[in-house]
Formats: structure tokens, sequence, C-alpha cells
């Protein structure tokens, strides 16, 4: 080859401005290098020559022999050639399309290589950037298809975050929202991709700091690309930064989630450990997979209230259903409630007017058992050892009068008119007592058990009926037991609900004390406990019973503000259960009765007796000056008061509660007290009505005695009274 055809050669190489042309020697190393290689490489020819090519190849490139690969291919072949990225002398980087072929003479020994260098930089980034749209494109198109097929919204926030780390190249993503809990209230939870749950784990929720704010509010996209250097990052204490241990953040992306109707829903938040990652087009990526997000979420919102209203319908209807299924079934037993309450408030009617006929002839028939039995007393106290055959009649005549007495007694009990007086009272000190009675009195074929609650509340209660009502159950129980058995007396607190009291007439919600007394006797069957409480009944033979203990029982319970319920199987026993209110405060007092000699008068005491029916008044009188009191009598109030004004020493006045005249008892004792402040007071009744007796309890500081009463108990309570301060 000539001087002259190298010159030129070298003249029309140069020509190619826009085209690389390299000549190599058959060792790889450049020999020639024209203009245009200059302007595309940025070396000169004196920088390349006897220079290796390896300078044009990245690191990874030179460490795999590209080069050589390329030099071998032209060598066997006849060609090689390679497209990639290649370095220019100042570091940027540019695609570059290569081409090398063999330089020799026929079939001769290669005297070298020639290298075809072309640029392709633009179209490289153009195809680079259509791929990415393109993926973006199929990330967006594949997660808005996702999201429209899924109605939970857990799964379908992890979805876009999932697709969002896909989309953006993220290492790690979350996405922070809000959701409303059945109460309407507002919290927020999140989602992970790219990092375990645990890497953020121990740390709070993001606040609402320099950084953070924009996302939550709703101000606008956050992209940075180092975040460490930003100048919002770092504006917030305590920390001041990433607190110690969280993932490592340079790159940043974070974008907020809105709703249709433009409230903000949440943030997309994504980052990389490297810097520069993230550029507009993931920026404009996420600003649509986010708004697909937001209406997925409305979606989702919509999909779960369209179910809760249809569940809500579906309850209704079968609600409906039930309701018409049942609603026969719903009128029968609503029907048969009314009539229960209708038959209860009969028998409730039936026992008051009962009450009322028993209470209305008590007064004149206790004064009538009150001249028998203190006349018969009078004749007991005189006859002596004289004549023995008229102290049997008289003692005989004394059991029927006592007998009489004790029914009228049962009758007002029944009818809640008997005079009560309550105190403060332990129920396990009454029943330990009563043990020992009722040993004796129901005989050793009668096995008796005693239960006492620890903690027992206190209750207030006329001790003296309650003892009395114990009683007829346990002698009821023993005639129950012909054959002997077991008789167990417990105590209990114990709560009565409004349900119950909705079917049970008179009975007042809270809280009771429960005596309860059960037998192993024969039992009642489903008639005759419809019928146990009432006057009369009884199933006793003729002779052997009068039909008034369950009725006393009923009465006193009910007088006392309680309730009573007998439960029976025949065959298997009854219970009785006594509930009594139960008392706040005040310390329980048991004392029992103390027999003595019958006391006297002191000193010129003077009574006045205020009784209408002479035969009592007569009586009543001649029994307080046998006692050794000055006595003066009234039949009546104005003629009593008349008395006490004429009188020098007037000690205690005796009256009946029930006179005639338009004053009762209790009216003359009032006008009494205003001539003689210092008067006391006892009464004497058959039958009290309202006068003394209120609620069924006599009046704060009333005494009385009831008739009919013997010489020994009107002698006790007068100089009890007498003797009160």
């Amino acid at each position: 080859m000539t001087e002259l055809n190298t010159k030129t050669l070298s003249k029309i190489l140069d020509s190619a401005i826009d085209t690389g042309i390299i000549t190599l020697d058959a060792q790889g190393f450049v020999v020639a290098w024209n203009a245009g290689a200059e302007r595309l490489l940025g070396w000169t020819e004196a920088e390349m020559k006897g220079a290796s090519l390896d300078r044009l190849f990245e690191a990874e490139d030179v460490q795999s022999g590209r080069l050589a690969a390329e030099i071998q291919d032209a060598a066997r072949h006849g060609r090689g050639g390679q497209e990639g990225w290649r370095i220019r002398k100042d570091g940027e980087r540019i695609w570059a399309i290569g081409e090398m072929a063999p330089i020799r003479e026929g079939d001769g020994p290669i005297e070298g290589f020639v290298k075809i260098v072309r640029d392709r930089t633009d179209w490289k980034r153009a195809e680079t950037a259509l791929q990415e749209e393109t993926r973006i494109l199929g990330v967006l198109q594949r997660a808005g298809s996702a999201l429209n097929r899924e109605p939970d919204l857990d799964r379908l926030v992890q979805a876009v975050t999932d697709a969002g780390v896909e989309l953006t190249r993220a290492q790690f993503g979350a996405f922070f929202y809000n959701v409303l809990n059945e109460a309407g209230e507002s919290y927020m939870l999140y989602t992970l991709s790219g990092a375990p749950r645990s890497a953020f784990a121990s740390f709070p929720m993001p606040r609402n700091t320099a950084v953070f704010a924009p996302t939550f509010d709703g101000a606008g996209i956050v992209r940075s690309d180092d975040v460490t250097q930003d100048p919002r990052y770092g504006l917030n204490t305590p920390r001041r930064g990433m607190p110690e241990g969280h993932l490592p953040v340079r790159s940043y992306l974070a974008v907020p989630v809105f709703s249709r109707s433009g409230e903000v829903l949440g943030g997309l938040f994504f980052g990389h450990s490297s810097i520069g990652v993230f550029d507009e087009r993931s920026e404009r990526g996420l600003v649509s997979l986010a708004a697909e997000a937001g209406v997925a979420i409305d979606n989702a919102a919509l999909t779960k209230a369209a179910q809760r209203e249809l569940a809500e319908r579906r309850r209704a209807e079968e609600a409906l259903q039930a309701l018409n299924a049942t609603l026969e079934q719903q009128v029968a037993e609503r029907t048969e409630a009314l009539r229960r309450n209708e038959a209860a408030l009969r028998q409730s009617q039936k026992m008051e007017a009962v009450g009322q006929l028993t209470g209305g002839i008590a007064h004149d028939f206790n004064n009538l058992l009150q001249v028998v039995v203190g006349n018969l007393e009078t004749l007991q106290r005189n006859l002596g050892d004289s004549s023995p055959r008229l102290a049997r009649a008289t003692a005989n005549a004394m059991k029927g009068a006592q007998r009489a007495a004790a029914l009228t007694q049962r009758l007002l009990a029944f009818s809640r008119r008997q005079p009560l007086d309550p105190k403060p009272a332990n129920l396990n000190t009454l029943v330990g007592g009563l043990s020992e009675l009722l040993q004796r009195t129901l005989g050793e074929a009668i096995a008796i058990e005693t239960v006492q609650a620890a903690g027992l509340w206190q209750v207030e209660v006329d001790a003296n009926e309650l003892e009395a009502a114990v009683l007829n159950l346990a002698v009821n129980a023993r005639d129950a037991m012909p054959e002997g058995g077991k008789l167990t007396i417990e105590t209990a607190n114990a709560s009565i609900d409004e349900a119950y009291t909705a079917a049970h007439a008179e009975v007042v919600p809270g809280q009771y004390v429960v005596v309860s007394v059960s037998d192993t006797g024969v039992g009642m069957d489903a008639s005759t406990l419809a019928h146990a409480f009432e006057p009369f009944f009884t199933t006793k033979p003729v002779g052997k019973g009068t039909g008034l203990g369950l009725s006393q029982v009923y009465g006193f319970v009910k007088q006392s503000g309680g309730h009573v319920m007998i439960y029976s199987e025949v065959g298997q026993g009854s219970t009785v259960k006594i509930y009594l209110p139960r008392l706040i405060g005040g310390a329980a007092s048991f004392t029992a009765d103390e027999a003595g000699p019958i006391p006297e008068s002191g000193t010129e005491e003077t009574i006045l007796v205020l009784e209408d029916d002479d035969d009592v008044r007569t009586y009543s009188v001649e029994c307080l000056r046998e006692l050794g009191y000055r006595v003066v009598e009234a039949h009546d109030g104005p003629s009593a008061l008349r008395l006490l004004e004429r009188q020098t020493r007037v000690d205690l006045l005796f009256t009946d509660v029930v006179l005639p005249g338009g004053m009762t008892g209790a009216e003359v004792a009032a006008q009494a007290r205003v001539l003689r402040p210092d008067l006391k007071v006892l009464f004497t009744t058959g039958y009290a009505r309202n006068a003394i007796v209120h609620h069924g309890r006599l009046d704060q500081g009333v005494q009385l005695i009831t008739k009919p009463f013997s010489y020994s108990d009107l002698a006790g309570k007068v100089r009890d009274v007498l003797d009160r301060m």
C-alpha cells in the first residue's frame, strides 16, 4: 500500500464524522483513529495509538473478555461485533453498535482489524423509555384488574403496595391508611411490601412531620433523590431523622391517596437505599396507581356497606319470618299470661275481701273473748283446791277460749290486720334458737337440719310472728311426713329481679333474705298448690286442722313487705320460701321474754281505764284494782278527758283504740297529753285498723296489748309502761 494511498484513505476515513473507524494491528492495539471516532468517544488518535480498546468497555465487560471475543469472532468468521454501553473519555456512556472485520491480503495472514462504531444512544433511550412505559402500563393494568375484583380492604391495600414496589422499582414500600370501626371511630393501619413486618413493628405510626405532612394532608407529591439532604428532613424531635434500626432510605417517593369526595384516605410511601432511583416516570405511574387505589377503596367501602345492608335485610326478613312462624304461639302465650295475671288479680281481690271480712268481725269477737277469758282466769285464781271438778271445767273452758283467741289471731294475720312490732334481726340467730323447740314439737321421727348462710343480711321483722310462721310451717311439714322424714330450715341472701316481679303481683324487685322450710313428705299436686294459701282450705281430715296455717304465714309475710312461694312435687316433698326485705343499716336485736313474778302497783299509782264495752271495762278495772292500782273509768273519749281535768293524779291512760262517739283512742291520748304532758298511755284492741298501726306496723313509741289479754299479761305490760322514762 503506497504512502499516497494511505494519505488518501486517511482523508476519506476522517470525512465520516458520524462514524468511528478504528484500525487495530493483529494484536488488537490501535494503529489508526479517525475524526469520527474522536468526536464519538472523545480521545484523539495520538492518545489512542498503541492502546487497547478495553478502556471503552464497562468494567464487567472487560472482566468477561468482551473485546477479545469480538476480535476472535472477526478472525474466525470474518465478522465480529456487539452493541452495548461504551464509555467516553469524559465518563459519559453512549450506546454503541460496533462491527469488526479482519484486514488481510487475499488468503494471507491477518494483518489487523478495522472496527466501525456508530452512536445509537438516542435510539436506545427511546427504546428503554418505551419499554419502561410499557412495563408501567402493564403493572397498572394488572393492578387495576386485581383491584376491581378485590372487595376485601386488607387484601386490596396489600395489592396496591406490592404493585407500587414493582412499578417504582423501590426496595420497600408501605401504605398507611385510615379505616372506621363499627362505632365510626377512625384509626390507622398499614401494609408493607419488600420488607418484613418486623422491620416496622418497633416503630410508632408516622407522625405529621415536615416530610410526611404533605402526603397525609393531601398537599402533594414528595420525591427526593436523597431524602437525608432534603431541607424538610430531620426537623422534628426527638430523633431528628430516621430512628435507629430503620430501613436505609435515601431515594424517597410518597403520594397521597384520595377518595372520590377528595378526602385523604392515606399515603403510599416508597424507599430505596440508593440515590436517584425514582424519576418523573415513577412519579407519574405512582399517581395513576394512587388514583386506582382510591377508587378501589371507595368501591370496597360501598361493597361492605351494601353487604351490611343486605345482611341487615336478611336478618330482618328472617326475624319477620320467625315472627310470622311463631305469631300464633306468641299470641297464645300472651293470652295465657294475661289469663294468669287476671286469675292472680282475682285471687288477690278474693284474699283481700276475705281479709276485710275477718278483720271486720275481729274487734267484737275479741271483746267477747276478753270477757270470757278474763272471767275464767278470775275463777281459776279464786277456786284454789276446794273444788277440783269446777277447776277442771274452768280449765277446759279456758282451753276452748284460748283456741278461739288463736283462731282469731290467725284470721287477723291472714288479713294483714295484726299489729306488728318489727325490729332489726339476724335470722340465723332466730332460726338457731328455734331448733330445740322444733325438736320437742315434731318428735324423734323427724330429723331436723338447719343450714345458716355466712354473711347473712339483716332484716326488720316481728321476731315473735316470724317464729310462729316457721313453727306453723314445721308442723305442716311433720303432718306431711307421717312415717317420719327430714325437715331442713335454710337461710340465704337472694335478689329478685324485674323479670320475676313482672309475673308475680305485689312483689318488689330488690335484695331479700330467704328462710326456706323443706320436707321430704308426700308433696302437693298442682290443684292443691293453687289453693294452699286460701283461708280454711285444708287437706287434713275434719277436726285435724283449721286451714289457717299457711294463710297466716301468707298474711304475715305480705304485711312485712315480703314474698312467699311454695315449691312442691307429689312424692318428693315441699319447700316454702319466705322472702323478707333486706335491712340496710341497723343492728340486730333479739331477746327472749323471761317469766317472772306478777308485778303490782307502786305508791297510789292511778290509772284511767277508757273502754266502751262494759264487760271488758269491768274486768280490766277489777284486775288493776286487784293489782293495787287506784282506778278511774270512762266509757267514751269526752268522759275520759273531763275526768283528767278533775283528777289530781293520773299516771296512765289505758284505752281501747276503737271507741264510739267520733273519737278514737289515739285522738283521746293526743288531747290528754296536752292536759298532762307526762301522761303514760297503753292501748288495747282486738282490731287496730289505722289508728295506731300504719303499713302493718305500730307507730313509733306506741305501747299496745292485744285482746284477749290475761291477768299476768296486763300486769306486766302496765308495769312496763309505767316504769318507762
